[in-house]
C-alpha cells in the first residue's frame, strides 16, 4: 500500500470506531471547501454518524447541508439544547410545568417584544465527547478561527483528521490526508468518501462537482490535469448535476438600489469639449462665453407685463 492507502486507511479505521465528531471549515471559506464539508457530511450522517458541520462565520449557500452550518461544535451527549434567536431584553422570564407525561417549557416575550416563531426553534445535545474532527481547506488550526480559539479544549486529545491542499500545510493532524498537487479539495472528499464505501448519491456528487468547478474556474486552471476530468466522470456518472455553486454569502448586505454595473464618471474638473471650427466645417462656430448666451436668451424671451402677478378680480362679465 502507498502513503495515500495508508492514510485513507487509517481515517477509516478512526470513522468506522467512532460515533461522533465535527467538521470544521475555516474562517472565509471557499465555494470548494463548502461544498468538501458539506458532502462529507452528507456521507457520515449516511454512516449513522452524530456529527456537527461547523465554520466561525454565517454562510449562506445553495448547496445541499449548507443549512447545517452552525457557529458551535456540538459534541453531542444527553443533554437537550433548546436554541432560537434572541434580542437582548426580549424575554421576561422563562418558566416550566408538568401536564400528565408532558414538560412544556414557557418562554413568555417582554412586553412590547414579538412572541417567538417556532420555526425558528433548534434542538442539539450537548455533554458529549467527540471521537474525531475533521479540518477542512486550513493550512493550521489558526485559520478556523474562533472555533478553534474559542474551543481549544475540545482538540486536546481528538483524533484530527486534516484534509487539504496547501503547499503551507503545516501536517497538524494525527492524520493528514494532505495532496499539494490536487486541484481541488473535492477531489480529496471524493476519496475519502470511496475509502470510507460510503454509497455517494446525487446530492453529494453534485456538491463535489460544483466544488471543482468552483476550484478550477470551470476546469480552466492551471492546476486541472487528466486526475481531475477523471473524477468528474466519476461523479457525473453517480448522478452530479452541472451545478455551478454561487458564491458564499457571509452576511455583508448589498444594496438592492446599488447598480451591478459601474458608471462611468467624468472628472470633476473637467471641461465641455466644444466642436472646433474648420476649414472643412465651416457651419461650427467658436463657442460663446456662458454670459453672453444668458443674455441673447434673456432679450429673446418677451417680458412679461410688470402687473401679471396681481390677482384679477371678476365682477360681472369682465375684469377690475
Amino acid at each position: 500500500m502507498n502513503n495515500q492507502q495508508n492514510t485513507l486507511a487509517r481515517l477509516h479505521e478512526i470513522v468506522t470506531k467512532s460515533t461522533s465528531g465535527a467538521i470544521v471549515l475555516p474562517s472565509n471559506p471557499t465555494q470548494d471547501a463548502i461544498a468538501s464539508a458539506t458532502a462529507l457530511y452528507l456521507g457520515l450522517v449516511k454512516m449513522g454518524k452524530n456529527v456537527s458541520l461547523v465554520c466561525a462565520q454565517s454562510v449562506q449557500g445553495d448547496l445541499t447541508a449548507a443549512d447545517k452550518i452552525q457557529s458551535n461544535i456540538v459534541s453531542g451527549g444527553d443533554n437537550l439544547v433548546i436554541s432560537f434567536p434572541y434580542t437582548d431584553g426580549s424575554i421576561d422570564k422563562v418558566d416550566y410545568n408538568i401536564q400528565g407525561e408532558n414538560f412544556n417549557l414557557i418562554v413568555t416575550p417582554r412586553q412590547g417584544y414579538p412572541k417567538m416563531d417556532p420555526g425558528q426553534v433548534k434542538y442539539s445535545y450537548t455533554g458529549g465527547i467527540l471521537d474525531f474532527i475533521v479540518v477542512i481547506d486550513s493550512p493550521t488550526l489558526n485559520n478556523l478561527g474562533a472555533s478553534y480559539t474559542d474551543n481549544q479544549a475540545q482538540f486536546q486529545g481528538r483524533e484530527i483528521i486534516n484534509i487539504d491542499r496547501h503547499l503551507t500545510n503545516s501536517f497538524f493532524g494525527t492524520v493528514n490526508f494532505v495532496n499539494k498537487t490536487a486541484s481541488s479539495v473535492s477531489e480529496l472528499i471524493l476519496s475519502v468518501l470511496q475509502g470510507l464505501r460510503v454509497e455517494i448519491d446525487k446530492d453529494m456528487a453534485t456538491n463535489l462537482y460544483a466544488g471543482v468547478s468552483a476550484a478550477t474556474n470551470n476546469f480552466t486552471s492551471y492546476s486541472v490535469n487528466a486526475d481531475t476530468f477523471e473524477h468528474i466522470a466519476t461523479l457525473l456518472r453517480m448522478g452530479a448535476l452541472k451545478k455551478v455553486a454561487k458564491k458564499p454569502d457571509f452576511g455583508t448586505p448589498v444594496s438592492p438600489f446599488e447598480s451591478p454595473v459601474p458608471q462611468q464618471v467624468k472628472p470633476i474638473n473637467s471641461r465641455p469639449q466644444f466642436p472646433q471650427k474648420s476649414p472643412g466645417n465651416p457651419e461650427v462656430q467658436s463657442a460663446k462665453p456662458i454670459e453672453s448666451v444668458e443674455k441673447e436668451t434673456q432679450a429673446d424671451q418677451p417680458q412679461n407685463p410688470q402687473d401679471w402677478l396681481k390677482p384679477k378680480i371678476f365682477k360681472g362679465s369682465g375684469l377690475v
